[in-house]
């Protein structure tokens, strides 16, 4: 089933690049306890990326926590748009810096391994290629962590963190073609376990203790704090955009 974003498809709610959990040291004010909380909440990042042609690509990217809105890129420098006040202060300037780094070189390369992809095998110009990314953080710390490529509307790839391994949505010439190219690029692969895996936990953890009364308006769960570490479980997710109904 197409989804009603991306043609990105599965179970999901209307909530819907090599880093190391090192990179981010503790926040500003350091706190009492680690963050805890009732309730599950989800992180995605959004891009969609107009391929026109082999020369010029237009990237819009969103980030979400839950159904806030955080940011968006700027289409021009690829820089950081901060939406809600509490954002920026959840993480040190310096792990922004590192973030909006990591963001230009992700989309650089990607950029790079779609419009290869693409003259290889002869693709038409002009085309759209979608990812979502993201982590789903439970009340005792589990985690699911996530990504999935679209190409024109239909599912495209999918990332299996757990394993560190590309799958397969769709049997073409050209998903077989990208697949092998992901496949043998391991620091790439590498990177996404590690971004989604564990740092993606952390920094959401920092941006539910600061973004906690927006939460709390949108009818979330009453947050509390402290909580015992347990070992991260991980498995994949679906996402649906903010507003779309439930796919089932």
């Amino acid at each position: 089933m197409q989804g009603a974003y991306g043609g990105l498809t599965g179970h999901c709610s209307p909530e819907g690049p090599s880093l190391s959990p090192s990179v981010f040291p503790s926040p500003l004010l350091p706190l009492p306890s680690p963050l805890s909380y009732l309730g599950t909440f989800t992180v995605r990042l959004l891009q969609t990326s107009t391929f026109q042609n082999t020369s010029f690509v237009d990237t819009e990217g969103l980030g979400f926590l839950e159904d806030i809105e955080l940011g968006s890129l700027d289409k021009h420098t690829w820089a950081i748009r901060f939406y809600q006040p509490w954002v920026r202060p959840a993480l040190r300037r310096s792990d922004w810096d590192t973030i909006q780094n990591m963001i230009k070189i992700y989309l650089q390369r990607f950029s790079h391994l779609i419009n290869e992809g693409a003259m290889q095998k002869d693709v038409p110009y002009p085309f759209v290629a979608q990812c979502m990314a993201g982590c789903k953080l439970y009340p005792n710390r589990t985690s699911q962590a996530f990504t999935y490529v679209g190409y024109n509307g239909q599912d495209f790839l999918s990332f299996d963190t757990d394993n560190g391994t590309w799958v397969l949505s769709q049997d073409t010439d050209l998903s077989r073609y990208v697949l092998a190219i992901l496949q043998n690029y391991t620091a790439f692969s590498e990177l996404l376990e590690v971004l989604f895996n564990d740092t993606c936990v952390d920094d959401m953890e920092m941006l539910v203790q600061y973004g906690k009364a927006a939460l709390e308006r949108q009818g979330e769960t009453t947050l509390t704090l402290a909580w015992p570490r347990q070992s991260p479980l991980h498995t994949g997710d679906k996402w649906c955009p903010t507003g779309a109904p439930p796919i089932v």
